[in-house]
């Protein structure tokens, strides 16, 4: 079992299985939540994630004007975890949140017309313009 939580440890997930698909953003709406030139993600199924703690939710409507519903530790600010209405199964992880540098690379990367021209990743992950299709 994965446990993520936030800097202060009031805002736990621990994690049942695997995640089944981890991902890095590029977006800008990613870009200004995490502070950082893109986001690392871990996507878990609903039913294998416990949540244990209060969050403050934060909900951003994409471009697609579907709803993402970002929960954060209210005591340090920690974004912790996501639900999107585009993923209603999927709960999106802070892959920093586990604080693990043994947890599995991404495996795809998303929003590259918005990345970093200094980011090289190379040929470890598949590489997407936006979103991939299905």
């Amino acid at each position: 079992m994965a446990t993520a939580r936030c800097a202060c440890g009031a805002l736990t997930l621990s994690l049942r299985e695997p995640p089944q698909l981890t991902a890095l953003c590029h977006c800008l709406a990613c870009q200004r939540r995490t502070g950082a030139p893109f986001s690392a993600n871990a996507f878990y199924a609903t039913d294998c994630v416990e949540i244990s703690g209060v969050s403050t939710e934060y909900t951003r409507t994409g471009d697609s004007g579907r709803k993402v519903r970002m929960h954060f530790c209210p005591t340090c600010g920690s974004t912790v975890y996501w639900m999107a209405e585009a993923s209603p199964t999927w709960v999106g992880v802070a892959i920093g949140s586990f604080a693990d540098p043994t947890f599995a690379p991404p495996a795809i990367s998303v929003f590259e017309e918005s990345k970093h021209d200094w980011v090289q990743l190379g040929d470890t992950v598949d590489h997407f313009h936006g979103l991939p299709r299905a």
